[in-house]
């Protein structure tokens, strides 16, 4: 046995099983509080874990229950980390302390102003990518790059981060035609329009398109409605080849596994829930500039003297809570 099984082998295990809970796509773990694995390990409730199985390794969210509905050998997985550790029931599932995510220092930084570099990007975008930041470290990162947009060199660092981490798709094709908008718009469905007019011209045009964030429908909604549109990539590339062109949900072939998990967060503003456009957004949801300087937080220690000085509450990076950890 080498040094590497042994230590695999020395982590607790416990049995999966399929509880069927619905968590739209966030994975989570139930376990007996009074298991083995929950008591030698010294885990608790809303606890992060790193669950490996046939040598796949997911982060989940740790809830602990009393009673009988699970066994102290068992533990219950969300539908999503079922999905995700593609085990069968009663498969051994090692459970142990998630280590310390190493990029959350960046965000540290960029909470307290700093521009951040190429490697420093790619750091955050590969944690997010494999799952390791939950939706508190995620929102942390959004909303650094919200207060204090990116500027252009953050911009192609992170663009070509988040297209590194996706699958690239390659087209016989001299040209390949594309189009975005900026979104959010109800109502607003030129893609389909777009895409037919372009294929019936003979050009190739293989469109991916989101499903609703804050709107009744998104594009991929209002297609499906006419055709499907959850194509993986062979799928994607037989319409293409036979029609030209096609709309399909960008979520089914993670090109951009990133950006899918990005959409699903919100931003909590003092007004309520408001989608701030992703990550470094320059689009304001407030009127006037006056507005915008009230809801934007201070960066860095300058806030934290201004708050001394003027003897009233307000947001200072000092005050950061513990997960970010030192920088």
């Amino acid at each position: 046995m080498t040094v590497s099984d042994a230590t695999h082998a020395a982590v607790p295990s416990l049995k999966a099983r399929r509880f069927g809970l619905h968590a739209q796509h966030e994975s989570i773990v139930l376990m007996r509080r009074d298991c083995p694995v929950c008591r030698s390990e010294g885990l608790s409730s809303r606890s992060q874990v790193l669950l490996s199985a046939g040598g796949r390794e997911i982060y989940a969210t740790l809830y602990q229950m009393d009673g009988d509905i699970l066994g102290l050998d068992e533990a219950a997985l969300s539908e999503e980390a079922w999905r995700l550790l593609e085990v069968a029931p009663g498969d051994p599932v090692a459970v142990r302390h998630a280590p310390a995510i190493e990029s959350m220092s960046s965000v540290r930084r960029r909470i307290y102003g700093s521009r951040l570099d190429k490697s420093a990007i790619q750091g955050i975008i590969q944690d997010v990518a494999a799952g390791r930041y939950t939706p508190i470290h995620l929102a942390a990162f959004l909303t650094a790059t919200s207060v204090l947009p990116l500027d252009d060199a953050e911009v192609v660092a992170l663009t070509r981060a988040m297209v590194d981490v996706g699958d690239r798709l390659s087209w016989p094709s001299d040209v390949v035609m594309d189009k975005h908008c900026i979104g959010g718009l109800p109502g607003n469905r030129t893609t389909p329009i777009v895409v037919a007019i372009l294929a019936a011209s003979g050009l190739v045009m293989p469109k991916t398109s989101s499903r609703a964030i804050t709107s009744p429908a998104g594009t991929a909604d209002t297609m499906e409605t006419l055709a499907p549109v959850d194509l993986d990539v062979p799928a994607m590339r037989r319409v293409v080849e036979a029609e030209g062109g096609c709309v399909v949900w960008g979520g089914a072939v993670r090109l951009s596994p990133v950006d899918d998990i990005v959409r699903r967060q919100r931003l909590w503003h003092r007004s309520g829930v408001a989608d701030n456009g992703g990550i470094g957004s320059r689009r304001s949801d407030v009127r006037n500039a006056d507005e915008t300087q009230s809801l934007q937080p201070k960066i860095g220690c300058q806030a934290h003297q201004e708050a001394r000085r003027g003897g009233g509450e307000r947001y200072s990076p000092c005050h950061t809570p513990a997960f970010l950890g030192r920088g």
